[in-house]
């Protein structure tokens, strides 16, 4: 892409000029079409030192309204953002609806020899790098985010130029850094990273635009012509997109049905204690290795999730773990894709996060009450199983429990509860509503556990008609699992 483009690509001020005031015009009649339709819209910028990345994006916000956009950085790299996955910054950066984030430097930068010191990718990051990617850019284009991204190209002589220019000058000095320098010498190997970087991430979905910049003007108006033209043709767009056809058509087997949720267990108390002195050991070394862990509960309602989690969590040190319970989402939320929400909840480097219900009410309540249209949660088969497989990629030891009753001891216990006065909050008419899909919640968990049950995350299956096997048998897989991770 950059091999067969010339940056030395010039523009007359006077026509400059005459070019430049309509579209800052349009562009501001764009933003407010922009909010009108609930538009969000990513725009990144990338580009080589001293390309002038800063000031083209001064140009592009010069007509715009501040309230309705943010300019996000990578330049500084926090302490929080190592501790997570490497895309977990940029989902919190995802606007809502009706709103800009404009990319100084982005996600893509990371794979880059001149990333590697300040924001080292582990082997497994590196080597998912481009998948993860460009999944991640893929989920957010199908959930209606506009993507442009911008590379803004210039030649060695001028980026040296450049360099030299800001060097000779006391105010800007402190700008050149020697990675700047060290990338106009060895500008021909740092040309083939770029390369190699833009073709692995260019898509229909999410395609570049190289932006020639030898020239400050002919890449203002390049830049500002790119980034109108996508924002009208994405609002001038009459033809409701086509839902992409379900990639799994292989009947769904009849999983929770094989499955016989009467266990019992001896020496109960003893096992209880044995295994939370473990885990509380284990966590202790989690956080010494900086090893993140994220456990998720699904279940029956009155299976007995609440209860286990506070088995699990009442010997361990509770600034090391977070429970993060899950409900219909927030208006905040609900303007985002649906993952975030989950995203910007991962836990850092040493820490464990438990999800009380999660990500996949997408597939279960979502699919059951028709919440969502069949092509957007049978997609999100496959956008679970990346976003998973990104969480492990970055070294998170991730475990999945399903909490598994039958019927008649979920009658019983919602008799249980509604009998007894301490306990009434706990029934609601719409545990009683689901128990009445039981059936069709049965196929959606079937189809769930068959679909995301992969390698790097499986699904463990808990008997738990008895409460105190099925605290015993998360506390035995959770340290078992640490137990195997720290070593």
């Amino acid at each position: 892409m950059l091999l067969g483009t010339d940056p030395d690509k010039h523009l007359d001020k006077s026509e400059y000029k005459e070019i430049l005031g309509g579209l800052e015009d349009k562009l501001t009649e764009l933003q407010q079409r922009v909010r009108e339709a609930g538009l969000r819209v990513v725009i990144v910028f990338e580009g080589w030192s001293a390309a002038g990345k800063g000031t083209q994006i001064s140009r592009l916000v010069n007509p715009l309204d501040p309230r309705y956009f943010d300019v996000r950085t990578t330049g500084k790299i926090t302490e929080d953002k190592q501790m997570r996955p490497f895309l977990w910054s940029f989902w919190s950066y995802l606007p809502p609806s009706g709103q800009i984030v404009i990319m100084d430097k982005s996600w893509h930068r990371l794979i880059l020899p001149e990333s590697r010191e300040s924001w080292p990718l582990s082997n497994m990051e590196m080597h998912g790098f481009y998948f993860d990617v460009n999944a991640f850019e893929r989920q957010i284009a199908d959930d209606g985010y506009l993507i442009i991204k911008l590379f803004l190209h210039i030649s060695k002589d001028e980026q040296q130029r450049r360099l030299q220019a800001l060097d000779s000058d006391p105010s800007t000095a402190w700008r050149v850094t020697a990675q700047n320098r060290e990338q106009n010498n060895d500008y021909d190997e740092h040309l083939r990273s770029y390369e190699k970087m833009l073709k692995m991430t260019d898509s229909p979905h999410a395609p570049w635009t190289i932006i020639e910049s030898n020239d400050r003007r002919f890449g203002a108006i390049k830049m500002l012509r790119t980034v109108t033209e996508a924002i009208e043709t994405r609002l001038n767009a009459t033809d409701s997109p086509i839902p992409s056809p379900f990639e799994n058509s292989e009947p769904v087997p009849r999983i929770l049905q094989s499955i016989a949720p009467d266990e019992n267990i001896k020496e109960y108390n003893e096992q209880l204690e044995h295994y939370q002195q473990k885990l509380r050991a284990l966590t202790n070394k989690m956080y010494a290795k900086r090893r993140p862990a994220v456990i998720v509960y699904e279940g029956w309602d009155a299976a007995g999730k609440g209860g286990n989690i506070k088995r699990l969590t009442s010997e361990i040190d509770p600034r090391g773990y977070a429970v993060v319970p899950v409900g219909v989402p927030r208006q905040y939320e609900s303007a985002r894709p649906y993952l975030w929400r989950f995203m910007v909840k991962m836990p850092k480097d040493g820490h464990l996060t438990i999800f009380d219900r999660s990500w996949y009410g997408r597939v279960l309540v979502e699919r059951v009450e028709e919440l969502t249209p069949p092509h957007i949660w049978q997609r999100a088969y496959r956008e679970i199983n990346e976003f998973e497989q990104h969480l492990v990629g970055h070294g998170t030891v991730l475990l999945k429990f399903w909490l598994h009753i039958d019927k008649d001891e979920q009658l019983r216990r919602f008799e249980s509860r509604q009998n007894d006065a301490g306990k009434m909050h706990k029934i609601t008419d719409d545990d009683w509503r689901n128990r009445e899909k039981w059936d069709l919640y049965e196929s959606a968990v079937d189809e769930m556990i068959m679909r995301t049950h992969t390698p790097h995350s499986p699904w463990i299956i808990v008997e738990s008609n008895s409460k105190k096997f099925a605290r015993i048998k998360v506390l035995k897989t959770v340290t078992d699992a640490l137990e195997d991770a720290l070593q």
